[in-house]
């Protein structure tokens, strides 16, 4: 098929890096937000069918808030998968396996149903720091809080998982599966601190909390009592060790290195400053 490639989640920090890629790539783009020309939006099934008219291939990523996901992301997948797309990729996560909670559930779905698919499954973005929670308290408090407590993790650059997301959406040879995607070293949260602390100028600290009072923290930004709890129990994850390892999939995919996060946090330096 030729036509547009749906990505979902446009504006947000791998959604919008998969749009610019895919028009790199010369592919035209629907982009799946609220505010698009052609509205979508997870909650509004009225929105749906205008948003998959046409498309050749789907990138989802899931709403933010709601535990149960399937329910709420079956109608489009059904959608697309009723006008036999040539590929739908899903972003999930390392720390979510497949029938799982969360996105884990969809990639089951995916897996028994859909005849051509693929699911990312990203370690810690790098962009966490820059772009998102951790970026206000490591600017003005000097901070990176967590309930990593000493654990790894293979930070990876959303460029990366998008790159990724833009081969795996384009190529129709690629097989299906799960791709598990880190960058090339798995480091703790004292030495991510360490990192920034030298490339800003100024010291930050990793501050180690508890899983409760993480989710106690998430709760008190308005997530929901379960969505908190399930996001601080990926911190834990990261402190049992169950996220100490590299995969070689983006070199094996894009044919180049991983970015290492010293290489991210030498370009982002002044966005802690």
């Amino acid at each position: 098929m030729s036509g547009p490639v749906l990505v979902t989640g446009a504006t947000g920090k791998t959604g919008r890096r998969v749009c610019r890629h895919l028009e790199v790539a010369g592919r035209s783009v629907r982009r799946g937000s609220r505010s698009a020309p052609v509205p979508f939006d997870w909650f509004d099934k009225a929105t749906h069918a205008s948003a998959v008219d046409g498309v050749s291939a789907g990138y989802l990523v899931a709403p933010f808030g709601p535990t149960e996901l399937l329910p709420v992301m079956r109608p489009l997948i059904d959608q697309l998968l009723g006008q036999d797309v040539d590929r739908i990729v899903l972003l999930s996560a390392a720390s979510l396996e497949r029938g799982g909670p969360l996105m884990g559930e969809v990639h089951e779905y995916l897996a028994t149903h859909a005849p051509r698919w693929a699911v990312l499954r990203p370690s810690w973005f790098m962009q966490n720091l820059s772009e998102a929670q951790h970026l206000t308290p490591i600017r003005e408090q000097g901070q990176l809080v967590s309930a990593t407590a000493s654990g790894r993790a293979g930070w990876i650059d959303a460029e990366d998982i998008a790159a990724v997301a833009c081969a795996s959406l384009l190529d129709r040879s690629s097989p299906n599966g799960e791709l598990l995607l880190t960058g090339p070293q798995a480091l703790s949260y004292d030495e991510v601190a360490a990192s920034i602390g030298q490339a800003r100028g100024r010291a930050v600290e990793h501050v180690r909390i508890s899983e409760e009072d993480l989710a106690a923290q998430f709760e008190s930004a308005g997530m929901s009592a379960a969505y908190a709890k399930v996001l601080a129990s990926m911190d834990e994850d990261i402190a049992q060790g169950r996220h100490d390892f590299v995969t070689d999939t983006v070199p094996r995919i894009l044919g180049r290195p991983a970015r290492s996060l010293d290489r991210f946090v030498l370009e982002h330096a002044a966005a802690w400053r």
